[in-house]
């Protein structure tokens, strides 16, 4: 696994893993392409022998940092890409001086609620109804 900045000819290709991992649809291919256009944004992608196994995304905004999306193709899950892209989205926002970092995560989602949990988020409150087919999520923070 090699990690790296997203490159704005990785966008297709995240786009479409973006569709796999939540077709409900969180981020459009625009919205991706947009995320260029801020100097206050960190892609990560996990690249496997050419092909785009993990990506995630950090916004920054004065001290404080919100991870935007992780997800990992299903063939690669539980083998330690989102623990990566996680510590590499982290390291970015140390290495800009922030102090806090917060992310949204679906209630059902105990792949990513453990995930979060062993590297040190803690919940902080519920967001109701929060997604767009009713389900509630959960804010988590985590101090750096």
């Amino acid at each position: 696994m090699t990690l790296r900045e997203w490159k704005f000819e990785d966008i297709l290709g995240i786009s479409e893993l973006e569709k796999e991992c939540f077709p409900s649809g969180t981020w459009s291919y625009r919205m991706l392409a947009s995320s260029f256009e801020s100097e206050n944004f960190c892609g990560v992608l996990a690249d496997e022998g050419g092909e785009i196994a993990g990506y995630g995304g950090i916004t920054f905004a004065a001290d404080e940092g919100d991870i935007e999306n992780i997800a990992v193709a299903e063939s690669y899950r539980r083998s330690g890409f989102g623990s990566a892209i996680l510590e590499a989205l982290l390291s970015a926002a140390a290495e800009r001086g922030i102090k806090k970092v917060f992310l949204e995560v679906r209630v059902s989602n105990s792949a990513a609620l453990g995930l979060y949990l062993k590297h040190g988020f803690k919940g902080a409150y519920a967001r109701t109804r929060y997604y767009p087919d009713g389900e509630d999520c959960l804010v988590m923070s985590k101090e750096l």
